[in-house]
């Protein structure tokens, strides 16, 4: 694994029993909250801005160059990560950017289309020293690996790892993208058993429904790296919501985003403290 930002957290997350926490930054004030909160939990943190976050600003290198200088300047160890990239191209970005690790996301590709194209991004990307994450649900699915319902199998990730040479693997164990409500069970037995039988640390996606209990339990049986974005999302809207109702004659940014920063701030402390059972 090389020795990147990311994997200094994830090698102490490894070796103490602990999963690193990964929110993902939207804006500038996402930046800010997450290495605010990971200062007061006095934790490492993992901040990624993931292909959709490109999409929005309309390109990877403003917001990439903004969260590379806020996290540079936190005194706990911050890493930038690049979460959910479909296209070579952006991976490239990316490590011109300075990011220290990227995930590619080939999980709605047939078996030998993901393994193809993860090895080729793991092989370039390890020639210019940055980790890899990739994902693995079911097979050949077209629904991805974090579908209610999917489940990746032990002994196809561990080959899939042999396969293809990447450093983490996000694996589907009961979770889904873009829940808003916590009520996500997760199947941890099968954590176990993946923990088992593949040697990279585990990532668990679609982190935002799961409960705080389910979550630190899924830690305990094997997560290492958990990744978290709508909920924090959520209650960023809510609390912009809240000040405006209270206010609507408000015209100053300011004045509503900086709540909304505070709210996601405390949340991040309070997860990073969950993570760490």
């Amino acid at each position: 694994m090389p020795l990147t930002p990311t994997a200094r957290i994830l090698r102490n997350a490894e070796r103490d029993g602990f999963a690193a926490g990964a929110f993902n930054v939207i804006q500038l004030e996402h930046a800010e909250a997450i290495l605010a909160g990971a200062q007061q939990a006095e934790a490492p943190v993992i901040l990624q801005i993931s292909e959709n976050a490109v999409r929005y600003h309309r390109g990877l290198a403003p917001i990439a160059a903004a969260v590379r200088a806020a996290a540079r300047a936190c005194p706990v160890p911050a890493a930038l990560h690049l979460d959910h990239a479909t296209g070579f191209e952006l991976i490239q970005e990316a490590a011109a950017c300075g990011f220290g690790s990227v995930m590619f996301d080939g999980s709605k590709l047939p078996w030998d289309e993901n393994v193809a194209a993860t090895r080729e991004i793991t092989e370039w990307c390890h020639e210019r020293g940055l980790l890899v994450e990739a994902e693995l649900g079911e097979i050949g699915g077209k629904d991805g690996a974090h579908t209610p319902g999917v489940r990746t199998d032990p002994a196809e990730a561990a080959a899939f790892v042999a396969a293809t040479g990447v450093d983490a693997l996000a694996v589907a164990v009961g979770s889904s993208h873009a829940m808003t409500v916590r009520s996500a069970a997760l199947d941890l037995p099968l954590i176990e058993a993946l923990r088992a039988a593949v040697p990279v640390p585990l990532v668990l996606h679609g982190s935002s429904g799961v409960p705080d209990a389910t979550m630190a339990a899924a830690v305990t049986a094997g997560m290492r790296k958990v990744n978290i974005s709508t909920h924090l999302s959520r209650l960023y809207t809510e609390a912009v919501r809240e000040v405006l109702a209270a206010d609507p004659a408000l015209v100053d940014p300011r004045r509503w985003l900086g709540p909304a920063r505070d709210a996601v701030a405390a949340e991040v402390a309070r997860l990073l403290g969950v993570l760490a059972p």
